[in-house]
């Protein structure tokens, strides 16, 4: 079969058509282009004048400004023993806060902030850092007090109260949350007397709740009423994802108030005691026996507030069942139903008070007198 040979002519023109047409379609798209990258001529937009800040934004920066200076940075290491060279290492622990307490170089923090720690640092706000050393600790507090080699004037936060504090009314937090040192969130008081299980594993009570963002580092920070006064140290949040949920809690300022100066004076907190022998277990079952609610009394030891009181512990009879004995109902007329809040009534005094104390027994409620005695 013969194939036919295309016009030499025509196929030059089919060629050159195709070239013109790209060639225009090029000029086409440059021109575009350099249109929308041409350069044009441009100045600063006009700024607009605002008036004065607004009361209440004047009033919270006033009070950073003032307190800013009283917190600081605390950073933990620990010294741990290489298995294999048998070499002592420091390494970084943790990060927390804390606050000047005093002209006389005391520092206040959680206790879980410096827990387990072997060495702490602080950092002030002017960035110069000392070595810490541990004056003294309360776990069932957690509050610890530390000293750095330097003196302070005109730092300290001034202390307010916290057992007239309103739900609803202001509160400012301070802290290093995440290592982002002097940090202020904001929020309110969310609810009062609340009840923490701490990292100890003692029960925490009468502690601050707020929605204020506290945030891993924020440990050991003040909470600040409106007046720029200390009402609580921020202690713990409550959060399933490890962050700040809007609900943080803070020890009180009378607790710490009340602690504080026992651990910069003795090392130490003693705590007031009646002089009883108690039992969470034994507690439960005794009460949920009789159908009451406080905390049955097990034993009285000898030559103690309780006994010359008169109170009256457990018997356990001849054929092995028990008596109970008295039940504490109430502190200072303030109803106690478990044991850890008997022992938070009592923290609330100190060594030498003499409180009501109000008793169950037989089914009839009894009152009796007790001057409290070192734990």
């Amino acid at each position: 079969m013969i194939q036919k040979t295309a016009d030499p002519f025509l196929r030059r023109l089919r060629w050159l058509t195709i070239a013109v047409i790209t060639v225009l379609f090029a000029w086409h798209a440059l021109s575009w282009a350099d249109r929308a990258f041409q350069k044009e001529s441009a100045t600063p937009r006009a700024v607009t004048a605002r008036g004065d800040l607004a009361a209440d934004e004047k009033s919270t920066i006033e009070l950073f400004e003032r307190s800013r200076d009283s917190v600081v940075y605390i950073s933990t290491s620990e010294r741990v023993m290489d298995f294999w060279s048998r070499n002592i290492f420091t390494i970084p622990r943790g990060t927390g806060s804390g606050f000047i307490w005093d002209d006389k170089g005391h520092i206040v923090t959680n206790f879980h902030v410096i827990e387990g720690a072997s060495e702490a640092r602080v950092r002030l706000s002017d960035g110069k850092e000392y070595k810490a050393s541990l004056v003294g600790a309360s776990p069932m507090h957690d509050l610890a007090v530390l000293k750095i080699g330097t003196r302070f004037k005109g730092h300290s936060l001034p202390v307010g109260t916290s057992h007239n504090l309103k739900v609803g009314q202001k509160v400012f937090a301070i802290g290093n949350p995440f290592g982002l040192d002097w940090t202020l969130t904001t929020g309110i008081v969310s609810a009062l007397d609340r009840s923490l299980k701490g990292e100890s594993g003692s029960i925490i009570e009468h502690l601050i709740q707020t929605d204020a963002a506290i945030n891993p580092g924020n440990s050991g920070g003040p909470l600040l009423d409106s007046a720029g006064r200390l009402i609580g140290i921020n202690t713990a949040i409550y959060s399933p994802s490890g962050a700040s949920a809007g609900v943080g809690f803070a020890v009180p300022v009378d607790t710490v108030n009340r602690v504080v100066p026992q651990l910069i004076g003795q090392g130490k907190y003693v705590r007031p005691s009646l002089g009883i022998e108690i039992d969470q277990d034994l507690n439960e079952a005794i009460t949920e026996q009789l159908g009451v609610k406080g905390v049955a009394i097990l034993k009285v030891r000898s030559n103690s507030p309780a006994a010359r009181a008169g109170f009256r512990g457990i018997t356990i009879n001849r054929d092995r069942t028990i008596t109970p004995g008295d039940i504490i109902t109430a502190v200072q007329g303030k109803q106690v139903e478990t044991i850890p809040k008997l022992l938070a009534r009592l923290d609330d005094f100190k060594v030498g008070d003499t409180v009501t104390i109000t008793i169950l027994r037989d089914g009839k409620q009894q009152q009796r007198s007790v001057q409290l005695q070192a734990e």
